[in-house]
């Protein structure tokens, strides 16, 4: 019985674990609970009192932002005095900027973000930098470190040109994100906290935005004293004709 036994257990085939596919399929799981953490909205609406710099002037405001998603970004810039300054609207495919303060009007496609943000952002990774939600489609590498520790996970990375960097709770939401150009000194950074439950939604109504490179410098910090998800929105837009087209 012993010799036969033996006999049997030899045949068998030793089936060898792959140490790169079990990260990778780890992260492929990882990736799906992020996606499910992230806030899956329809609309939202949001009011914030915000400091805004540009190079060295700054600039106290308040802003109304709404957002239809994978739509339009509707930003309303407000002076402490209740004049409104400017009003942008985003879409996927253009710019649209009214200063109203020297009636002007611009009108640009969507790269003409890329003077201030880095290339490579899409609509959809710029809502979800607003939202505070991870991009997971930045997260599908083969260039991708995660460091867990009892606190919080490193997520570390390169793709299409862009290294990233999130640092994201123990709950799967991020509270704070870097984003790089390979090679370049432009450098976006974005802070996130003051979490608070709103309609069911884990929102940070702290937002906390940096961008630099080489001829630009904005920063803005956000503390939001309204928040509203999934209502019906308006987002007006009407240039008046007197206004200068700027080019």
């Amino acid at each position: 019985m012993l010799l036969i036994l033996t006999a049997c257990a030899s045949k068998k085939k030793v089936v060898k674990t792959d140490p790169h596919l079990a990260v990778a399929n780890s992260h492929v799981e990882m990736i799906k609970n992020f996606e499910l953490s992230n806030l899956d909205f329809h609309t939202f609406s949001g009011k914030a009192k915000a400091k805004v710099e540009m190079g060295k002037e700054s600039h106290s405001v308040n802003l109304n932002i709404r957002m239809d998603r994978g739509k339009t970004i509707w930003i309303s810039v407000t002076a402490l005095l209740g004049i409104e300054a400017a009003r942008v609207i985003i879409t996927p495919d253009s710019v649209r900027i009214m200063n109203k303060m020297q009636g002007e009007y611009i009108a640009k496609p969507f790269s003409y973000i890329y003077k201030y943000v880095n290339p490579g952002i899409s609509f959809a990774m710029l809502q979800d930098i607003f939202m505070g939600n991870i991009t997971v489609d930045l997260l599908r590498t083969d260039q991708l470190q995660v460091a867990n520790s009892v606190d919080d996970i490193q997520l570390i990375g390169i793709k299409d040109g862009l290294t990233f960097h999130y640092g994201v709770k123990t709950n799967n939401r991020p509270f704070s994100f870097n984003l790089m150009e390979l090679g370049k000194n432009r450098k976006m950074e974005t802070y996130y906290g003051d979490f608070a439950e709103s309609d069911g939604y884990n929102f940070p109504e702290r937002f906390t935005l940096s961008i630099e490179g080489d001829d630009v410098k904005l920063g803005a910090d956000l503390v939001y004293n309204k928040i509203e998800f999934n209502k019906a929105l308006e987002l007006p837009f009407n240039v008046p004709s007197r206004y200068k087209v700027i080019n």
